[in-house]
């Protein structure tokens, strides 16, 4: 578009100072003026041509001829070659993402592609996810620019509002997680997507811990307090950086150590948390969260899920290396 009108107002100081050897058949007898080279130039470029101006002096028509003429073509190539580009993207973007709803089920809805929400999805994709079973939800163009570049499915709107989430299919979602940078609009989608979805696991993310009883009563299943996190970090590395460095292992995917959620395993039934190969830490049970030292998961059951610390090079999500083959203890036999 900046060339197209380099070109336009180049044609127009062009025929302006050449406006000489042009006449205005309605006028004969008067000189030129810049409106009237703006419009020979418009309807000249646009192909129109009414011949009301019209170049008379040899020097003129060669200019027409050697100058003009190919900055008419060059515009006309221009305009309509963006036109079909934008209309082409535009299609094949509405197509995709009609493919991608017929087909869309028990997916990851991320709203927000800041530093949080971008860090919420390489946690995803690290741990298993596929990234065609995740959409973004921003109203920022360069947001959607960058998700599409990350091969994410990007919703371009306000999260909101209604219509929005369901364009990202939020009514079929298992996993909802919502970045954005106010608590107030946190709040809002929360309950919309609550609204919308009765049975999805609803993460949420505030600034300021006085905000979490109101996201809890949103209908947030698990909220996560960003600005006292990132305090208790600081505090924490300020009195044992040695502590500190653990910590900021336990949240950096690939490094080190990670806590990890897995199955128990059939070997595993009947033994204190405290005997077994991984670190845990906690244990889950008829969905509570125990402390590994609680007295009621003092031996682990059948159906038992644990929290364990384990090295990063294993998969979080599976048994340790070695063990991959044994029955889970929650299997029929």
């Amino acid at each position: 578009m900046l060339i197209a009108l380099a070109i336009l107002v180049g044609t127009v100081l062009l025929v302006y100072f050449d406006r000489e050897g042009y006449r205005d058949n309605a006028h004969p007898d008067r000189q030129l003026t810049l409106l009237d080279a703006f419009y020979y130039t418009t309807v000249t470029l646009s192909t129109t041509g009414y011949g009301d101006i019209a170049p008379m002096s040899e020097q003129a028509r060669l200019i027409n001829a050697l100058v003009i003429t190919p900055a008419r073509i060059a515009f006309l190539v221009l305009l309509i070659g963006t036109t079909l580009e934008v209309l082409a993207s535009q299609g094949r973007e509405m197509f995709r993402v009609a493919r991608w709803r017929k087909k869309m089920d028990q997916h990851v809805v991320v709203v927000g592609y800041g530093t949080k929400g971008r860090s919420a999805i390489d946690t995803l994709i690290s741990n298993g996810y596929d990234r065609a079973s995740i959409v973004v939800v921003d109203p920022g163009t360069v947001a959607m620019e960058e998700a599409n570049r990350d091969q994410l499915v990007g919703i371009a709107g306000d999260a909101t509002r209604r219509g929005v989430l369901r364009q990202a299919g939020v009514e079929k979602a298992t996993h909802v997680i919502i970045t954005t940078d106010r608590d107030d609009s946190n709040v809002l989608v929360t309950l919309t997507v609550r609204q919308l979805n009765p049975d999805a696991w609803i993460v949420a993310s505030v600034r300021e811990h006085e905000n979490v009883p109101l996201m809890r009563q949103s209908g947030a299943n698990s909220v996560i307090t960003s600005s006292d996190a990132v305090g208790r970090l600081l505090g924490l590395s300020s009195m044992s950086p040695m502590l500190g460095s653990v910590m900021e292992d336990l949240m950096t995917y690939g490094e080190g150590l990670e806590v990890a959620e897995r199955d128990l395993l059939v070997n595993e039934v009947g033994k204190q948390p405290q005997r077994l190969p991984d670190q845990v830490i906690a244990v889950i049970r008829d969905e509570k969260v125990y402390r590994y030292f609680d007295p009621v998961v003092s031996l682990l059951a059948r159906g038992d899920r644990l929290i364990v610390v384990r090295p990063a090079k294993e998969l979080p999500w599976a048994p340790r290396p070695g063990t991959h083959g044994e029955a889970l203890a929650d299997d029929d036999d």
